[in-house]
């Protein structure tokens, strides 16, 4: 995911240049610390998970970095699907890149709510709300196809358009061909 986000938004000495990046479902923020190593303006960096213990081991890797500049880092306590993310100047009219790793899949494994809808069905929407036009959303699953994350994601209330996808290693069993892992990029039009 670092390798795309390098190769998509290059890095740039100006701090001001570098995008605004947000993970879904950032854990210990280890994704978010390797887009920093890479050279990214930290300022612009922010994790979001709904698990307050997550959040916190973020925040105490982050200030056992070797850069000082690894605690400009955001990590905020938030449920992406139920909570509106609150903006700062850089991110008023959204994220530049929107990472998850992870994320979507164990939001899909969730029980389905009162009207029969699983909670899943929810995330293109609320995603697409946090995108700035041009923003791009690159997700990596374990658990869906590329077609199926396409059929979730390239949907009319989304708005959203399929970009590119990244290519992981294949296998070949009972004459198919196929990866234990997808990662797409979808972006917002302008």
């Amino acid at each position: 995911m670092v390798d795309w986000t390098v190769d998509h938004y290059p890095v740039s000495t100006d701090s001001a240049e570098s995008p605004s990046v947000l993970e879904i479902g950032c854990g210990n923020g280890t994704l978010l610390f390797a887009v920093h190593e890479a050279g990214y303006n930290p300022k612009k960096i922010h994790g979001i998970d709904c698990s307050e213990n997550a959040i916190s081991l973020a925040k105490s890797i982050a200030s056992g970095k070797e850069t000082e500049d690894a605690t400009s880092i955001q990590f905020t306590v938030h449920d992406f699907l139920t909570e509106d993310l609150p903006r700062d100047d850089t991110t008023s009219d959204g994220w530049d890149l929107i990472l998850d790793k992870g994320t979507f899949d164990a939001i899909s494994l969730g029980k389905k709510d009162e009207d029969g809808c699983a909670p899943y069905r929810r995330y293109p929407q609320h995603l697409a709300a946090l995108m700035k036009p041009g923003g791009r959303f690159l997700i990596t699953s374990c658990n869906f196809t590329e077609n199926e994350l396409k059929s979730v994601f390239l949907v009319p209330e989304a708005g959203l358009v399929y970009h590119s996808r990244v290519q992981h290693p294949t296998f070949t069993f009972g004459g198919k061909s196929g990866s234990i892992v997808v990662t797409l990029a979808f972006e917002k039009p302008q």
